[in-house]
């Protein structure tokens, strides 16, 4: 079975440790340089492990690349606590960008979980928003009709049953076979909010999972041995929950043993390697106003915020510039096939450099912004007798 290339692009390290700065084709969440040819493998069926206490959150498990290998690999759900009260954690996902499959960073936002591109992770996470629990106050409830919680350790729950039956196990948004959907109001309000990126214990347990030969798609099939884990970086002893039933493969140079995708979901186009340039990135947003309370913070802060939105602007349509020039100095010339593919793999480096410079200003701005003002703290539910 033949299949798209894979578009080599940044290292694993600065995947995890990004948090770009550009919308999503969604315009809901930020794309970190990761382009592969062809669809991850649809996702494993898993028991949620026992959450071991008070404000975990849990965060599904999700298929993530290795461009060493040139492999999907599964990073097991696991149970993260909270970096601070109040967050909730937006799931990464892969959605189809035209020329691939693009990988969209997971992130922790205040109060409100973003767009995760429809995807149905289960355990809360079925499509938008999180069904798993809330905040209330400095205290995390969790809804018990979808979280495995011990009552005896846990006592902050509630029960809210979800009447939800979707099959499908689809791993990806768009393209041929994947989830239709987009982001609702709330979900891009999450986006452009304050937003934290994934904490050190999260950074360490993707690293150990891409370390994991087993955790190959090529290794397992689909069917990861390690599919969920109670504590991040866990993958040994109890609690370790392996996958019940894997999800299907479709294709690559490495896994396309068992590929049954078909054609339905391959990734159409003959242009495996078309560079992407600043004009086939949507459009900046600009940022929503912080209201801490503090309108003088505030004010220091937006404006930042307003002059990192102008410089990002420009350095686009600088770089679109200087690329279209070299496409009207190839037409003059009229250069070969060979020469074309040199200079456009050179602008999709160009590209994604300049896209990880503004990841590292928008980090920066973010650790300098103020906290946001924090809601008055409600009472628990109380419970029927």
């Amino acid at each position: 079975m033949r299949t798209l290339p894979y578009v080599r692009c940044l290292v694993f390290a600065l995947l995890v440790m990004l948090i770009a700065a550009h919308p999503a084709t969604s315009s809901a969440q930020v794309a970190v340089g990761i382009t592969v040819g062809f669809a991850p493998p649809d996702l494993p069926v898993y028991e949620q492990p026992i959450c071991p206490g008070d404000d975990y959150i849990w965060t599904p498990g999700f298929w993530a690349w290795d461009d060493d290998y040139g492999d999907y690999y599964w990073v097991p759900g696991t149970w993260i606590l909270a970096p601070e009260p109040g967050y909730l954690w937006t799931p990464p996902y892969w959605a189809w960008g035209g020329s691939g499959f693009v990988f969209y960073e997971g992130y922790w936002s205040y109060q409100v979980v973003g767009f995760y591109g429809g995807i149905d992770y289960g355990y809360g996470y079925f499509g938008h928003g999180y069904e798993g629990g809330r905040w209330e106050g400095n205290r995390f409830f969790y809804n018990r009709a979808v979280n495995n919680v011990n009552v005896t350790v846990i006592h902050n729950v509630y029960e809210a049953p979800i009447n939800h039956r979707d099959e499908r196990r689809v791993s990806y948004n768009g393209g041929n076979g994947g989830i239709n959907a987009r982001p609702m109001p709330q979900e891009e309000a999450a986006a452009r909010g304050r937003r934290l990126p994934p904490a050190s214990p999260q950074r360490q347990h993707i690293q150990e999972a891409r370390s994991n030969p087993q955790l190959r798609a090529s290794e397992n099939r689909g069917k990861p041995p390690i599919a969920a884990t109670p504590r991040p970086a866990t993958f040994r002893g109890g609690g370790v929950v392996p996958a019940r039933e894997g999800g299907a493969i479709h294709g690559g140079p490495r896994n396309a043993g068992r590929g049954n995708a078909g054609p339905a979901n391959a990734p159409s186009g003959n242009n495996p390697g078309r560079a992407v340039h600043p004009r086939d990135l949507p459009s900046l947003e600009r940022p929503a106003p912080p209201n801490t309370g503090n309108s003088k913070q505030d004010q220091k802060y937006q404006k930042q915020q307003q002059k990192m939105y102008a410089q990002e602007e420009k350095d686009r349509q600088k770089l679109e510039r200087q690329q279209e020039k070299e496409h009207q100095r190839l037409a003059k010339q009229n250069a070969d096939e060979g020469r074309r593919q040199q200079v456009e793999q050179r602008h999709q480096q160009q590209t994604e450099q300049m896209q990880q410079r503004h990841s590292e200003q928008q980090q920066r701005i973010q650790q300098r912004q103020p906290p946001p003002r924090s809601a008055p703290p409600q009472p628990p539910p109380k419970e029927k007798h």
